[in-house]
């Protein structure tokens, strides 16, 4: 495989990955979509990963997408979930990589990839919106929640769409995302002078 094709499939693992720290399901489920109808050139065949290219896959993300959509507008529940959709999110975002990356690279380094770039993007991803909503919770007493879902199934939406279909500009936009988070953190973390 060529050094392109690696590149553009680790930029759509990427925004991908990324997308799973806003939705766990979705991206999968729009990923398996896209599999599913050759629309995205992976070789599964003979591979771990390869259910991911079957009609069972799509229907059981696509019925988990839904009923994670819809729990996270109920107040208290949705701090739950975050709970739980943490580890959930990282394993989604290291296996999208995983995914993109078959029969591009080496298992090593397809791997190597999917743990420390994908995984990591997730969990960076994932840990700003558990900040965000417990922010939300703390004002709102949960009640503005709604309104952080709703931007969150919007940003993983798009953010999906724009991997399976742009990759490179999904890449630019979760490099942009990524430094918006770190500069957040950083200033959270610089101590203030009086």
């Amino acid at each position: 495989m060529n050094e392109f094709d690696v590149i553009l499939a680790l930029c759509m693992g990427l925004g991908l990955a990324a997308a799973s720290g806003f939705r766990v399901f979705l991206p999968p489920f729009l990923l398996s979509i896209a599999v599913r109808a050759d629309a995205v050139d992976v070789d599964l065949t003979n591979s771990s990963l390869e259910y991911f290219d079957s009609n069972v896959a799509v229907i059981l993300l696509g019925v988990a997408t839904i009923a994670e959509l819809a729990a996270y507008y109920v107040p208290w529940v949705d701090n739950l979930l975050d709970s739980i959709a943490s580890p959930a999110a990282v394993v989604a975002g290291t296996g999208m990589t995983a995914v993109v990356l078959e029969g591009n690279t080496d298992p090593v380094i397809q791997w190597s990839l999917a743990i420390i770039a994908g995984g990591g993007v997730t969990a960076v991803v994932q840990g700003a919106t558990v900040v965000t909503r417990g922010v939300s919770t703390t004002i709102t007493a949960g009640l503005g929640n709604s309104v952080v879902s709703t931007g969150e199934n919007i940003a993983s939406l798009i953010l999906s769409i724009l991997a399976i279909v742009l990759a490179p500009l999904a890449a630019v936009v979760v490099l942009i995302l990524l430094a918006m988070i770190l500069n957040r953190m950083l200033k959270k973390a610089k101590p203030s002078t009086a």
